[in-house]
């Protein structure tokens, strides 16, 4: 089936959506790699107006995956920050580990009680829990929101804590003498409301991931946290082979979310 074919002019739906949703499929199969096409190659391949390429183009550079280079063309954004699946990770070592400082911009270090987490930590809803809200930093450019309960007795001394550059989990062990042992995680993604906008500096339509997390250690609900997570700069990566290993698995809405 050739472009022109691909966009059906009879259909209610408009020709540059119709144009964005098929060159979404196209840059998920990596077919741009080298070079995103010129407005006027699309106008030419998929004959339609100027109009109609410049306004699906636009939407997709407002999600943050195309970059314009003057004198040099558009290519598809690489995310900077490639995070594997399956294991238990910090965020502050994937980052680290690109070679990239990661620095926390701390919003918030103190007591609450919040009943609908208190839930999710079992433990009663009237508890007074940890919570540390951060700006997370690589570079000097914001990448997550992070926002992290954990129960107040295990975590008190974390009140003390500079979490400027550190790991969370590292001042758990050294602090407090516990680390997760296993845990769980939902991926999906969101519009982040205007706050989270601001401090991440997202478009109003572009969108991020949702990454809400839940640990536990010697046998007990350690921490929930829910991170925001820029899509332009990190992705998500999960590999699996044949055979009896494991796979990915899709599982309705659990409540985690």
């Amino acid at each position: 089936m050739s472009a022109h074919e691909t966009l059906d002019r009879s259909s209610a739906m408009p020709l540059w959506a119709q144009l964005l949703r098929d060159l979404r499929v196209r840059l998920s199969d990596g077919e741009f790699a080298a070079r995103f096409p010129t407005d006027q190659e699309l106008v030419e391949e998929y004959g339609v107006s100027r109009h109609t390429v410049r306004e699906a183009v636009r939407r997709i550079q407002a999600e943050g995956i195309l970059d314009r280079r003057r004198g040099r063309g558009t290519y598809v954004r690489k995310p900077d920050f490639e995070q594997p699946l399956g294991t238990l990770y910090s965020l502050f070592r994937s980052i680290e580990a690109e070679g990239t400082e990661q620095t926390s911009v701390v919003l918030s270090c103190e007591s609450r009680v919040e009943p609908e987490i208190a839930e999710h930590l079992d433990v009663p809803e009237d508890a007074e829990l940890f919570y540390l809200e951060r700006l997370r930093l690589a570079g000097e450019e914001p990448l997550a929101v992070d926002r992290t309960w954990l129960p107040m007795p295990l975590a008190q001394p974390l009140l003390a804590a500079d979490f400027a550059r550190t790991a969370l989990y590292d001042e758990l062990a050294m602090l407090c003498g516990v680390a997760p042992e296993s845990g769980s995680e939902v991926i999906r993604p969101v519009i982040p409301d205007q706050a989270d906008r601001e401090q991440l500096g997202l478009a109003a339509d572009q969108a991020a991931f949702l990454i809400i997390r839940k640990t536990s250690a010697r046998g007990k609900a350690l921490e929930w946290r829910e991170s925001v997570v820029r899509g332009d700069v990190y992705s998500f990566r999960v590999d699996w082979g044949g055979g009896d290993e494991a796979v990915p698995e899709l599982v309705p809405d659990d409540g985690l979310g």
